[in-house]
């Protein structure tokens, strides 16, 4: 597999400290030559990451583009998406501080949280120097005079709104853009703005929520072959990056419509499908469908040549060899999942195939005959053990990724509501399928609650809940991010990811900056808190809440009839997935 940075033979650690403390005198402070300029900060490549490159301009400064930037659409995809394990998109979780923890733990690629194609129009690229990112900026005076004032009372969004926030020196190479569109010019505008900072374009065509299927984006593109062909042909033909769709299964049982649909993203130009294993409608309670996922990507790898990814379910090390070795996929995507516990990339040994002791009675051998073999509902639901297994040594304690993932969000200076939406995720079962809901442990060593963090409002407060006692140096040594709470001051912790011969290797925490109470700032913090809170902390009542709200609408004369018509359809919706025993069982187990 090519390597995607030409300096990954090194370790994260020696890169990053090479990157972060560079020599005054210039070169670095060890002397392991790069193609590099020996006096270059990491600031510089930043800076260089500003100007457009390309073959007839390329950068001087920047790590040396992957070989598939000099090849076609398709052999560009196909270097990006053959055997990659892949941090799915995620509305609200897939931003900088979890793709960059994801990738520290293994994974190969990461997708952005899908970005409805207009909102990326109005915003500004800018170099943020500080964090050493690129950040897409909605300029606050861009916004209503309303929500401009809003915006002043929030510590976050001083100066405007990101919508997207790029690691360019962690992320190149393995970092593909998803949006959410209805159609091909505002898919290309879009596109236009963004691509040269992203390895690849996927377009969400799986998505059921209401805000994607309202603007005829997500699934609504499934019963709409041809308005999806459009989209993906108008991409393929202007932009010069691999160009794919994540899509879901068209049917519970038949394959036949799901391949049909995926044969007409390919013939448009679409260079990669991944399919999750769901139809619309299926919650996530319900396990995946892999036996028609299976059958899918089976038939689609017998006339196709485009990489196939499949999403759906992959709890353990287990299910991803199975699922690799039945359907012969190139990839797989991890969601909730990855939310579960990060670590779940870490591949290991790849040579053990499920044959010794080690490995557990229920791992299949990976070259065992398909009539030889357990179905795949009983796989999904039976315990794994060992080494692939839910207890697997590969695994690490779901703890540390939480608290790395709060590190993560202090360095990158993560809006606190998202962190602690994500953190609430990771700390819940609640959309995981009740089949595999016993298997997965819910207990944390410093007894931290839902409860505990919906009482958070800052970062701050997550550092403390979680006892965070470690830092994430910025690129350059001079701005590295200080953390801490309020009860830790003047703790000193050495940074053991600095080089230890260079200078400012020890750091001290200080309280974060952010650390605003919500008095403070006129209750909108509270407001913005709440809504969550009563999500995580009851979802039933919230539920009972929403249903009321939809109720009374219907009494005003303020609404139109389309507006009540899809108020009830989503009413309607939330009533099918309302089944007392099935929610009585849940929360059982979530209470032992």
């Amino acid at each position: 597999k090519v390597s995607l940075l030409h300096f990954s033979i090194r370790s994260s650690r020696q890169t990053m400290a090479n990157l972060s403390n560079t020599n005054p005198n210039g070169g670095d402070h060890d002397h392991d030559h790069d193609n590099n300029d020996g006096g270059s900060t990491a600031i510089d490549l930043l800076r260089d990451s500003l100007s457009p490159q390309s073959q007839q301009n390329p950068s001087t400064l920047l790590p040396k583009a992957p070989l598939f930037y000099q090849q076609s659409q398709q052999e560009a995809a196909t270097s990006l998406f053959t055997d990659s394990e892949i941090l799915a998109p995620m509305v609200r979780a897939s931003t900088t501080p979890l793709r960059i923890l994801a990738l520290s733990h293994g994974a190969s690629l990461v997708y952005s949280e899908e970005m409805v194609d207009r909102s990326i129009f109005p915003t500004e690229r800018v170099l943020n120097e500080s964090l050493g990112t690129i950040d897409y900026v909605h300029p606050k005076h861009k916004f209503s005079l309303k929500v401009q004032k809003r915006m002043e009372k929030e510590p976050d969004n001083p100066d405007g709104k990101i919508l997207l926030r790029i690691d360019p020196l962690k992320e190149r190479g393995k970092f593909v853009y998803q949006m959410g569109t209805g159609e091909g010019h505002l898919a290309l505008e879009a596109a236009e703005k963004v691509y040269r900072d992203a390895d690849g374009i996927d377009v969400n065509m799986g998505c059921p929520k209401k805000f994607s299927v309202s603007g005829g984006m997500g699934s609504a593109l499934l019963s709409d072959p041809k308005r999806a062909c459009d989209i993906i042909s108008t991409l393929s033909r202007n932009i010069p990056k691999p160009i794919s769709a994540k899509i879901r299964l068209l049917d519970d049982t038949d394959p036949r419509p799901t391949i049909e649909f995926a044969k007409s993203l390919i013939a448009s130009g679409a260079t990669a499908i991944a399919v999750h294993g769901r139809i619309v409608g299926d919650e996530s309670h319900i396990p995946a469908r892999w036996e028609t996922l299976v059958e899918v990507v089976r038939q689609l790898k017998q006339s196709e040549s485009v990489p196939v990814i499949v999403n759906g379910d992959l709890y353990t090390r287990a299910d991803i060899n199975e699922l690799k070795r039945r359907s012969g996929c190139d990839g797989i995507m991890l969601a909730r999942p990855a939310l579960y516990n990060v670590s779940l990339f870490r591949r290991g040994d790849v040579r053990s195939n499920g044959n010794n002791s080690k490995n557990g009675a229920n791992n299949q051998r990976i070259d065992s005959a398909f009539e030889n073999e357990i179905p795949l509902p009983k796989f999904q639901s039976q315990y794994h053990e060992g080494y692939y297994g839910y207890n697997s040594p590969l695994l690490l304690p779901r703890s540390t990724m939480i608290q790395e993932y709060i590190a993560q969000c202090v360095r990158y200076k993560a809006h606190p509501k998202n962190a602690k939406y994500v953190v609430c995720e990771m700390m819940n079962i609640r959309r995981a399928p009740t089949e595999r809901a016993p298997f997965l442990n819910m207990n944390y060593p410093g007894g931290q609650t839902i409860a505990d963090i919906c009482k958070c409002r800052t970062l701050d407060d997550l550092v403390k809940v979680w006892d965070v006692r470690w830092i994430i140096p910025m690129p350059d040594a001079s701005a590295v991010t200080e953390i801490g709470s309020g009860d830790t001051k003047d703790i000193q912790i050495t940074c053991d990811v600095v080089d230890s011969n260079s200078t400012g290797a020890e750091i001290f925490t200080t309280p974060c900056n952010n650390s605003n109470s919500d008095h403070d700032n006129g209750g909108v913090l509270e407001d913005i808190h709440n809504y969550d809170d009563r999500y995580f902390l009851d979802p039933d009542k919230f539920r009972k809440e929403r249903s009321e709200a939809v109720d009374a609408a219907f009494s005003s004369t303020a609404w139109t009839k389309s507006q009540k018509s899809e108020a009830l359809r989503v009413q309607e919706d939330e009533k099918k997935i309302d089944d007392k025993g099935h929610m009585a069982k849940r929360k059982k187990l979530m209470n032992d």
